[in-house]
């Protein structure tokens, strides 16, 4: 009888503050790459940002309208939400690791940006031991950019997305192929100056963007 295979997790976390069409496209490209099982979108309450403009409830609500009709099952998770308080993504992950068990494959999704800055994380190498690093690469993004600590790391442990779905963490995997360079920041200085309407160039859904404009989000 042969073994039951280990689900294949992919996990996108962030503050979607708005979510937009680059989340959205990383974690397909990542869905067919790894040919994970399921998506889970976590949207954050982090220590390292400042104040965010829309309520929990309104990012985690862009976030299910944002992923809703994906052909690849999607949860998403507002655990940390109902924390009501910032939390590091290390006891997230360890929370995730204790509900799926020692076996399942978690691959935790993040932009180049993040990645940058991974050794401000707290714990951050305490995060290989929990889940694998996957990394879409912005244009003009170069490993030797990072900081030496995490270059070193995430070089030493670089795998081929095939090898991900095969153990439970550990590896890191970039998809370079991946050239996005979509900021929530300036879509909402975009959203500010434009009356509410911004450029299709800026990538919002269509169903985010009517909820931005419901909700009189990102005006001021």
């Amino acid at each position: 009888m042969q073994p039951v295979p280990a689900r294949r997790i992919a996990l996108l976390g962030g503050t979607f503050d708005p979510v937009h069409e680059g989340h959205v496209a990383l974690a397909a490209h990542f869905m067919r790459l790894l040919q994970a099982d399921e998506l889970i979108v976590m949207p954050a309450l982090p220590w390292q940002k400042a104040a965010l403009k829309a309520t929990p409830a309104q990012r985690a609500e862009m976030v299910e309208l944002a992923f809703a009709g994906q052909p690849f099952p999607v949860t998403v998770d507002r655990r940390e939400l109902e924390r009501g308080r910032p939390t590091y993504t290390v006891d997230t992950l360890r929370g995730l690791r204790a509900e799926l068990g020692p076996q399942a494959s978690i691959a935790f999704l993040m932009g180049a940006d993040q990645l940058q800055r991974l050794d401000t994380w707290h714990d951050w190498q305490a995060l290989f031991g929990l889940a694998h690093l996957c990394v879409a690469a912005r244009p003009g993004f170069r490993l030797d950019a990072l900081p030496p600590a995490v270059a070193q790391e995430f070089a030493r442990r670089a795998a081929a997305p095939e090898q991900i779905g095969k153990s439970p963490s550990g590896l890191t995997c970039m998809a370079p192929d991946l050239a996005l360079d979509i900021s929530a920041t300036g879509i909402r200085a975009a959203l500010q100056r434009g009356n509410g309407r911004v450029s299709p160039a800026l990538l919002i859904p269509p169903v985010v963007l009517d909820y931005i404009e419901q909700h009189n989000l990102y005006k001021e």
